[in-house]
């Protein structure tokens, strides 16, 4: 594969972008003088090189695949480029009708058009105007969605931090760790993990600062508070509940509190591999958060963790090891004037009033609102100087 397998005919950036695969050059330069006027095309000369230029020339609203070509047909090259862009609508031309290529294509490839050779240059242009048009849809609706999902957590978690600054620290130093978690596993959409660590501390606006503070360190507790304890992800599940889109999100707040190898916990009682990744990954988030607050020593922290026996996934103990262990060599705490806090610095520890009153939870970042609610509260109470501010 060479560079000149890859052609691109430039054109105004705000034209539909469209990717066209075919082994044979005079149809792709034939593709192209068609399209020339309406559409910005790149032409690849087989699915490999499709399949780079998804990679390098991207991102396309629609991809135009020949179905017989060499070493790679359309219906695999659409299978493999609806995994690398599954925003970019396809469609598939072949030169015969055979109706079992067809159907792989629209069940493995799930293509917009299926479109015989010889095609009508008019027919052409008017379905890849058609998938351009379903593509500004979907990016559209997808845009849409994303930012009125982020808008609606964002309003809960601000909740969260002036009802509880408490438990919203915990649960930032929770999306930290669960992120680098994800991050050392490999995994892909580590946002469902991160949001499900964010929300899962909302039900702790309904525990008392007593409960709340045993629970954020793991002391003893009585029945009842156990049992409020254990109804957190179920009161988290029901604030969110009504927000579109978070399916995934919810099924890891469901069983976060499961044991790896067995408790009959949830409709299901999964456990082992079953248990969502998501869960399993915020259930060692949550039980190292509840023991490095007693400042023992990481080394420490993770044999205790491994004694617990079928507690937790062992790829994700391993993962903590290799991400905390190193990070716990290169974490300096140092002190700040409260004065002197910017945004981004995050505390190591509480930030306290003379009434022990905790506003701001250790692990916290801070940002401007919450910069300007220090200063707010310094001129009525008096805190404790100086904070403690993480570096790495």
């Amino acid at each position: 594969m060479t560079v000149s397998d890859i052609v691109s005919t430039a054109g105004a950036p705000a034209r539909p972008r469209v990717l066209l695969v075919d082994d044979d050059p005079i149809m792709l330069q034939s593709l192209a003088r068609t399209l020339r006027h309406d559409f910005d095309t790149v032409s690849a000369a087989s699915g490999v090189t499709g399949l780079a230029a998804l990679n390098t020339a991207g991102p396309f609203a629609v991809i135009v695949s020949d179905m017989q070509m060499p070493e790679m047909n359309g219906a695999v090259f659409l299978k493999f480029a609806r995994t690398r862009a599954p925003d970019a609508v396809r469609i598939l031309l072949t030169g015969q009708a055979d109706v079992t290529a067809a159907i792989a294509a629209v069940n493995d490839g799930q293509i917009f058009r299926f479109l015989e050779k010889p095609c009508p240059s008019n027919e052409l242009a008017t379905a890849i105007g058609a998938a351009a048009e379903q593509h500004r849809l979907i990016t559209a609706e997808r845009v849409l969605l994303e930012e009125t999902l982020n808008g609606s957590v964002k309003v809960l978690t601000e909740v969260l931090a002036l009802a509880s600054p408490v438990a919203f620290g915990r649960a930032g130093r929770l999306k930290r760790t669960v992120g680098e978690l994800a991050d050392t596993l490999g995994l892909a959409d580590k946002w469902q993990i991160e949001m499900a660590a964010m929300l899962s501390q909302l039900g702790c606006i309904t525990l008392s600062p007593e409960t709340l503070d045993k629970m954020h360190h793991g002391l003893p507790m009585g029945a009842s508070e156990a049992e409020s304890i254990a109804a957190l992800p179920q009161i988290a599940d029901r604030l969110i509940s009504h927000l579109p889109r978070l399916e995934a999100v919810r099924n890891i707040l469901q069983f976060q509190q499961a044991s790896f190898e067995g408790s009959e916990f949830g409709p299901s009682a999964q456990r082992g591999t079953a248990l969502p990744m998501g869960a399993r990954i915020l259930r060692v988030a949550v039980d190292f958060d509840v023991l490095e607050s007693t400042q023992l020593p990481f080394t420490v922290i993770l044999e205790t963790m491994r004694g617990r026996v079928g507690a937790y996934d062992p790829g994700v103990l391993a993962a903590l090891s290799t991400c905390r262990g190193n990070a716990q060599e290169r974490t300096q705490v140092s002190a700040v004037r409260l004065a002197d806090v910017r945004v981004g610095m995050v505390f190591a520890y509480d930030v306290v009033a003379a009434t022990g009153l905790v506003l701001i939870g250790r692990g916290q970042e801070a940002s401007e609102g919450l910069i300007q609610r220090i200063k707010n509260h310094w001129s009525m109470i008096q805190l404790r100087e100086p904070a403690r501010i993480l570096h790495k």
